[in-house]
C-alpha cells in the first residue's frame, strides 16, 4: 500500500508543476479548475503542570498551511487532486517539552518544529456522487471522537490511506477507507516516515427525518481493537428562536480482527455519550454524560480512542489525553456558550471527572474560551481560551497534578 501512496503523490506533484503553463509558450493547460487556500496561525500556549519538578512550558509557535486542490485534469471532470503543506516553527523560542526537543525539563505542549506533506492525492471522480481518494489525506469522521484530524495542534493528523465517498441516495453518506499509514501530530521518529497500520474504517450515516440522523460504525484498528457502535443525533428546532441539540451513542470494544507486527492484544471495553444542548437566540446551555468503560477481565486498557481529536473532549487541558486507564472514565459536564456575529463567542464548560470502578474522584476542570474575528482584516480572528484542571483523590497517580493552560492566538486564513 505503501506504493499507491508514493505513486499518487509523485503523480499530484508531477502535475501540479504544469500549474501555470502558458498555451501561447506551447505548454499545456492542465488543470480548469483550481482552488488555492492558506493559513498563518500565530499562538502562544503556556502549560504548567503543579509539584511535578518541572518548569511551566511556554511556547511561541507559528503554522504555516498552503494548499491546492484541482477538480479537474487534463479537461476530465473525473479527475482531481490535492495538495498541502503545513510548517510548524518555533523561532527557536523552545522552553517547552515538544516531545522531540529533549527539554525535559519543562512541561510538554506537543507543537514541536517541523514540516510536512499534510495532503497528496488523488480522486476519481463515479457515478452517484462517489469519490475514491489514494493518498496521503485528512479524515474527520463524526464529531472526531474516534477518527480526526486534530486540528487543534499545529501539525494536524492525516492518514495514508484509500478512501471510498458516496452520497448515493440525498439521506445516506458512506464513508470507507484502509489506511496504511497515520501521520501523528507529534514529529517523525528517526527515518519513519509514518506510522505504519493496517486498518479499516466504515462510517454510514442515514438521514431518517430532518431533525434525527443515525450513524454507524466499525473502526477496524490494527494491534489496537476493533470498536462497533452507532449513535442518534440532529436538531430539532422548537420556535424560531429556540432549537434543541442532542446526540446519543453506545459503542463496544473488542480484540483487533487486523493486526500489524503485535500479535495477541486484548481489548474489551464498552462506550457511552449522552448530550443535550438547547439555543435560544445567541445564548446556549448544554449537559454530557461520558462513559469510556473500564477494561474487561485479562485486559489492561479501558476504552481508548487512539485516532480522535482528543482535545475536543475530557478537558482542554488534556490531562486525559491518550489515557488508557483500566478503572474508566466519567465525565460529567455542563456547558454555556454565547455566540453573536459581533460581539464574538464566549464558551464556559464544567467538568467532574471520576472512575467508572469504584467511582473514585479524578477532579474536575473548568474551560473558558473566548474568539471573535477581526472586521477590519477579512479572515483574521483572535482567540483566548484557558483551562483549569483540580486533581482529585490522590491515590490515581494519572492524575494527582493540578494543570493549568492559557492560550492567546491569532489566525489569519485566505
Amino acid at each position: 500500500m505503501k506504493k499507491v501512496y508514493l505513486l499518487s503523490t509523485v503523480a499530484a506533484l508531477s502535475l501540479s508543476s504544469a500549474l501555470f503553463a502558458d498555451e501561447s509558450a506551447g505548454g499545456i493547460n492542465l488543470f480548469d479548475d483550481l482552488k488555492f487556500d492558506g493559513q498563518v496561525r500565530l499562538r502562544y500556549e503556556n502549560a504548567d503542570v503543579a509539584d511535578n519538578d518541572k518548569d511551566a512550558g511556554s511556547a511561541f509557535t507559528a503554522r504555516t498551511r498552503l494548499g491546492v486542490v484541482a477538480n479537474s485534469v487534463a479537461g476530465s471532470s473525473m479527475l482531481g487532486f490535492g495538495l498541502e503543506g503545513v510548517s510548524v516553527n518555533n523561532f527557536g523560542y523552545d522552553d517547552y517539552f515538544s516531545t522531540a526537543n529533549g527539554r525535559t525539563e519543562y512541561d510538554a505542549i506537543v507543537d514541536p518544529d517541523q514540516a510536512r506533506l499534510t495532503q497528496g492525492y488523488m480522486a476519481i471522480k463515479l457515478p452517484a456522487k462517489t469519490i475514491i481518494k489514494a493518498g496521503r489525506q485528512i479524515v474527520n469522521l463524526d464529531n472526531q471522537r474516534f477518527i480526526g484530524s486534530v486540528d487543534w495542534r499545529q501539525m494536524p493528523q492525516s492518514f495514508d490511506a484509500v478512501a471510498l465517498i458516496s452520497n448515493p441516495l440525498e439521506p445516506l453518506n458512506i464513508v470507507a477507507a484502509y489506511v496504511f499509514g497515520i501521520n501523528p501530530v507529534k514529529k517523525y521518529v528517526l527515518a519513519d516516515r509514518a506510522t505504519e497500520t493496517s486498518s479499516a474504517l466504515v462510517n454510514l450515516s442515514y438521514k431518517i427525518v430532518p431533525q434525527v440522523t443515525l450513524s454507524a460504525y466499525s473502526y477496524m484498528l490494527g494491534s489496537i481493537s476493533d470498536t462497533y457502535g452507532a449513535a442518534l443525533h440532529g436538531k430539532v428546532k422548537a420556535t424560531p428562536e429556540l432549537s434543541l441539540n442532542y446526540r446519543a451513542e453506545y459503542a463496544m470494544q473488542s480484540d483487533p480482527s487486523l493486526e500489524y507486527r503485535v500479535e495477541d492484544v486484548k481489548a474489551d471495553a464498552t462506550y457511552l455519550n449522552l448530550e443535550l444542548a438547547a439555543s435560544y437566540n445567541a445564548l446556549t446551555l448544554g449537559v454530557g454524560y461520558e462513559v469510556l468503560g473500564e477494561a474487561g477481565d485479562d485486559v489492561n486498557n479501558g476504552f481508548m480512542t487512539p485516532l480522535a481529536t482528543l482535545h475536543k473532549f475530557n478537558g482542554w487541558a488534556d490531562v486525559f489525553l491518550g489515557s488508557n486507564n483500566a478503572n474508566g472514565l466519567i465525565d460529567s459536564n455542563v456547558m454555556a456558550g454565547y455566540n453573536d456575529k459581533t460581539l464574538g463567542n464566549l464558551a464556559l464548560v464544567y467538568h467532574s471527572f471520576s472512575a467508572q470502578s469504584g467511582e473514585e474522584d479524578l477532579g474536575s476542570e473548568i474551560d473558558v474560551s473566548y474568539g471573535s474575528k477581526i472586521s477590519a482584516i477579512k479572515g483574521l480572528g483572535v482567540l483566548l481560551k484557558g483551562a483549569f484542571f483540580s486533581a482529585g483523590d490522590e491515590s490515581i497517580a494519572l492524575v494527582a497534578k493540578d494543570k493549568t493552560v492559557g492560550w492567546v492566538q491569532l489566525d489569519y486564513q485566505f
